[in-house]
């Protein structure tokens, strides 16, 4: 065996030098991170042993983070969010962009922008879902192609070229291979 797979024998760039110094690691198969490990090495070696050094750990909140805790954690949002989707923002981005206008307009205290600014996001989302729901269904429409549609029209086609097999005079003509004439010897 190249090496112990404990981590207090060695680092795990050393274990997977003696796997490939013993042959048991292919050398296309080794990490990606391997040889920039190996052109620059850390000063200190990673080793579970060393302490850890102690410096404290800053806080980082931006302006909008207790806004947007403070929303999440009042009301829940339940949508999908796909991360692919950049036209669309979330209910948190919509509610921040309002929260951010009413805070700008300075005329109110932070408690009352809050639920003004819930009852403007309430009142936007009234409007954007029927006009939501139809633009998801003109998006539907061109390919309206489900699984099972899809195989009812698989058997569909399966009957019609059944259908047309038994209408069509029958030739006994063999096709293929003769399997009996292939092993005779």
């Amino acid at each position: 065996m190249a090496q112990s797979r404990l981590e207090k024998v060695g680092t795990i760039f050393t274990r997977v030098q003696g796997l490939l110094r013993a042959g048991a690691m292919k050398t296309e198969d080794k990490p990606i991170w391997y040889d920039i490990y190996a052109a620059f090495p850390p000063k200190l070696e990673p080793r579970f042993d060393r302490p850890a050094i102690n410096v404290p750990v800053r806080n980082i909140f931006y302006a909008e983070d207790v806004v947007r805790a403070k929303l999440h954690k009042q009301n829940k949002p339940h949508e999908t969010i796909s991360l692919f989707d950049q036209k669309h923002r979330t209910q948190s981005q919509q509610f921040l962009q309002i929260y951010d206008q009413l805070k700008s307009q300075g005329a109110l205290d932070d408690q009352r922008i809050y639920e003004t600014a819930l009852d403007l996001l309430a009142e936007q989302r009234q409007k954007s879902q029927p006009e939501a729901v139809e633009e998801q269904l003109q998006l539907e429409q061109p390919n309206k192609s489900t699984l099972l549609s899809d195989f009812q029209e698989a058997d569909h086609q399966k009957h019609q070229q059944q259908e047309q097999e038994q209408t069509k005079p029958s030739k006994a003509k063999p096709e293929g291979i003769n399997i009996s004439s292939l092993f005779k010897d």
